[in-house]
């Protein structure tokens, strides 16, 4: 589905003459084509053909489609989505299932059953043993078939809040079953598991907007209407059990800032597309501006150069678009092949491409929702509405095709019933080269729930030839409820790092409430995890949440003191050190491996800190706070401090201490006026109460703006200060100052221009100049983190270290993304400074 925010406001008197312009360019017409004629608009990379695989009226407006165990397409169509241009008449009941399939072998559909109708804007679906789970009019239903005719018979409540919001752009979607056999969601903080019979609703991190599916390896890729591809690089809830910690890696990792695409027509029916950048002097978009339904390709058909590629659509540009993935130590890296020509693209503006999927003849499948109008009514900007209306793109609706992607020498065969296929077979089917295969033969073995597999599944764990085939006979026994510890342990120091990282993921639960079981994997993991792959060290570092402090604090200290300079590891190590934190923090300050300054040592501990005060514990704090007193602690204690100071100016609710603390009273202190002032906001004690300083600053700030600086460093931490140090004063070879720069200090929305797209070459700072290689050549952009993350970086680095900038406009990011799109290249200093003249007399000032 297209997804955009209203910026109606956008559209000014500035604007205006810019719009006439563009309306009366002559476009090319869009008129409505059969399936044969759209067929013919498509270019495809070399070596392979589309095929229309179904078309109106037996499918219209198809939205999410899946294959079942047999082969059948199962499709969701949203028939009532904007019926006209005001989208009057979505809440009819007109919505249905349908599931088609290929009786005679020729590759197309030519049956169709209805499986569940009269439904109100319908958009998710997953099967399950016996039906269906389905999400519409906002909720999710659980449908069963009785008697095998592919009709819902009943339709049973499981959560009425599933999409609470009822926009359809805008509201949780997917029900993508993962490798660990629990159903994850895009936009949605929920997943959801079939547990001894039962629906269980978990809650999970935040994920995307339309669409989601997982690697090899189970991690799982989303994306952003202006991002277009995101991963989880680590397994889902692990970073977020630390209530005291706020991860910034991990989680919703970009994959690739690239946001360029290549339309192959003109596409001036875009909502944006009065905005100067949006389209280029062709009127082609220039940047995504409705990603959406990432796919990762496991499939067979394709040549083996696509396996593991992820394709994202985007219908406002009709075209698909491939990234080649790789793998990058802990991180995963993405980019286009080829540059200038898009996987899939088409002259048809009606080619809309929404959802992927692949089919268990390994083929790589469409949803085309086909319609000149898919944006939804809450986001229809004026220039948007008249480019509709005038160009006649409102109506026909009810269309829909589904296309197939495959060789051109390829050709159709019947696919297996692996509903009617025997567990035996079942279980050789996880060693598949297919993914499909893989993922299909562990659901119905896991929904099967025959325990007589133990014995098979666990030769094949480790006997198996395939180490995919392994892991997902790991998974099955998991979700059968059939692991044991003693095979567990046995593969720790298998020689496949995915099967011994997954062993060792699978075992946490059990050393968690088994003591013996706890002190055999202390042992392995205390031995082994100096030799041990990063991948494996980074899931140790996970372990180590539940094991006890004796092993887990010598483990963690020697994995973050080698491997800290990594983000992901210490975020990963403080997830896995809830309520311990301040001794960990005592055994840090007096280890020898910690005495000599590094920044990622600083880095760590100053995090740390910053979860000892969220813990607020009083007697922990106030022991801490004694400890800088009496002892020279040198770059440590600058680093505690510092993290104190900044979460007091933004406690509500100071920590009440039984003594005043000396290192806050005496008057001989070192500590920086400014740092004093947040250290005396921190904390209450008798004879002194935690009032802000009545000297009036420069450019004060709210509390929630102090919420947001405090955001901001931790994201600084881990984003830019291995470039520009962690007190913002520049790293040789790396990055210059902060301190006292105009770039910093100037104008916010060059500065939001700067982070969101780059900077390269010569820069002045300060009266000097500087340039490679006395720092990187380039800035990197970081336009794939959120507008939040990125207001909370300037607000932090515009008002630290004695810069006084102010605060930033809360909407000055996304205001200055959707303004600048079609940027795509980093800043040179000139360029940017031309731009920003030409954008002052744009607006007259």
């Amino acid at each position: 589905m297209v997804k955009r925010v209203n910026y109606l406001y956008l559209i000014g008197a500035g604007l205006l003459g810019l719009l006439g312009f563009i309306t009366t360019r002559q476009d090319p017409p869009s008129p409505v084509r059969t399936p044969a004629e759209e067929l013919a608009t498509f270019q495809i990379e070399p070596g392979l053909k589309v095929q229309l695989v179904a078309a109106e009226p037996m499918v219209q407006d198809p939205v999410v489609i899946t294959f079942d165990e047999d082969g059948r397409l199962w499709v969701v169509e949203m028939r009532g989505f904007m019926p006209n241009m005001d989208g009057t008449g979505e809440e009819k009941p007109v919505g249905r299932i349908s599931v088609l399939e290929d009786t005679n072998g020729d590759g197309q559909m030519d049956v169709s059953k209805v499986y569940l109708d009269s439904l109100v804007m319908p958009r998710a679906l997953a099967l399950v043993p016996g039906g269906a789970l389905v999400v519409e009019s906002g909720a999710l239903w659980m449908t069963t078939d009785r008697n095998g005719d592919l009709k819902a018979d009943t339709k049973t409540l499981i959560d009425p809040t599933y999409a609470a919001n009822g926009l359809p752009e805008h509201a949780g979607n997917g029900l993508w079953r993962s490798m660990d056999n629990w159903y994850y969601n895009a936009k949605s903080r929920l997943r959801y598991r079939l547990n001894d019979g039962k629906w269980e609703r978990d809650s999970t991190e935040f994920r995307g907007q339309w669409g989601i599916s997982h690697d090899d390896e189970g991690r799982l890729y989303y994306n952003y209407n202006w991002s277009q591809l995101h991963a989880d690089l680590v397994p889902p809830n692990y970073l977020s059990r630390n209530k005291n910690h706020t991860p910034t890696t991990g989680i919703d990792h970009g994959l690739t800032i690239d946001r360029r695409v290549y339309p192959i027509r003109p596409t001036p029916a875009v909502n944006r597309g009065y905005i100067p950048g949006t389209l280029n002097k062709e009127g082609r978009l220039l940047e995504f501006t409705a990603a959406c339904s990432p796919l990762v390709y496991r499939g067979t058909a394709l040549p083996a150069a696509y396996y593991g590629n992820v394709f994202v659509c985007e219908p406002a540009g009709n075209l698909i678009k491939r990234n080649v993935a790789e793998d990058n130590g802990l991180l995963i890296t993405a980019q286009d092949p080829n540059p200038g020509r898009e996987f899939l693209a088409s002259t048809d503006e009606r080619f809309r491409p929404v959802h992927q999927a692949t089919g268990p003849d390994g083929a790589l499948y469409v949803a085309d929702m086909y319609r000149g109008l898919v944006q939804h009514k809450a986001y229809v900007t004026p220039y948007l509405r008249e480019q509709t209306i005038k160009r006649g793109l409102v109506m026909p609706i009810n269309r829909g095709r589904i296309w197939r992607i495959v060789p051109e020498n390829w050709k159709p065969t019947k696919p297996a019933k692996l509903s009617k296929t025997a567990s035996k077979d079942l279980i050789r089917e996880l060693s598949s080269p297919d993914g499909w295969h893989r993922d299909m033969a562990q659901r119905l073995l896991v929904e099967r729930n025959d325990k007589t597999v133990r014995q098979p599944l666990t030769e094949l764990v480790l006997k198996g030839k395939s180490q995919l085939g392994r892991f997902h006979a790991l998974w099955t026994l998991d979700g059968l409820k059939l692991s044991s510890p003693e095979l567990l342990l046995s593969l720790l120091a298998d020689p496949n790092t995915l099967v011994k990282t997954t062993a060792l993921r699978l075992l946490e639960p059990m050393a968690k409430t088994n003591p013996a079981v706890r002190a055999k994997l202390e042992a392995q993991l205390l031995k082994a995890w100096e030799k041990a792959p990063i991948e494996q060290v980074l899931q140790m570092t996970f372990a180590a949440g539940i094991l006890s402090p004796n092993a887990s604090h010598p483990l963690l200290a020697g994995i973050v003191n080698r491997y800290g300079h990594t983000a992901l590891i210490r975020d990963a190590a403080l997830s896995s050190l809830q309520n311990q934190e301040f001794a960990f923090l005592q055994s840090l300050m007096k280890s020898p491996h910690w005495q000599v300054h590094e920044p990622a040592k600083e880095i760590f501990l100053e995090m740390l800190t910053t979860s000892i005060v969220r813990k607020r514990n009083p007697a922990e704090l106030a022991d801490l706070l004694n400890q800088l007193d009496k002892e020279s602690l040198g770059w440590q204690e600058k680093a505690v401090l510092t993290s104190l100071s900044i979460q007091g100016n933004t406690t509500k609710k100071p920590i009440q201490l039984e003594t005043a603390p000396t290192l806050l009273t005496h008057s001989n202190t070192k500590i920086e006026p400014f740092r004093l002032e947040g250290l005396n906001l921190l904390f209450e004690w008798p004879g002194h109460s935690a009032v802000k300083s009545s000297v009036v600053k420069k450019n004060p700030l709210s509390d929630d703006e102090q919420k947001l600086f405090a955001s901001g460093r931790q994201l600084y931490l881990s984003t830019c200060s291995g470039c520009h140090g962690t007190d913002g004063a520049g790293l040789n070879r790396f990055g210059p100052p902060l301190v006292g720069s105009d770039w910093v200090l100037g104008d916010e929305k060059r500065l939001a221009l700067i982070l969101l797209h780059g900077m390269e070459g010569p820069v002045e700072v300060g009266k000097k100049v500087y340039n490679a290689p006395e720092i990187l050549p380039v800035m990197p952009a970081h336009s794939t983190m959120d507008d939040a993350s990125i207001t909370s970086i300037l607000m932090y680095i515009r008002n630290e270290w004695g810069n006084n900038a102010g605060p930033i406009g809360r909407r000055t990011v996304g205001m200055t993304r959707i303004t600048s799109q079609g940027r795509v290249m980093p800043w040179t200093a000139k360029e940017l400074n031309s731009y920003m003249l030409e954008a002052k007399a744009a607006d007259g000032k």
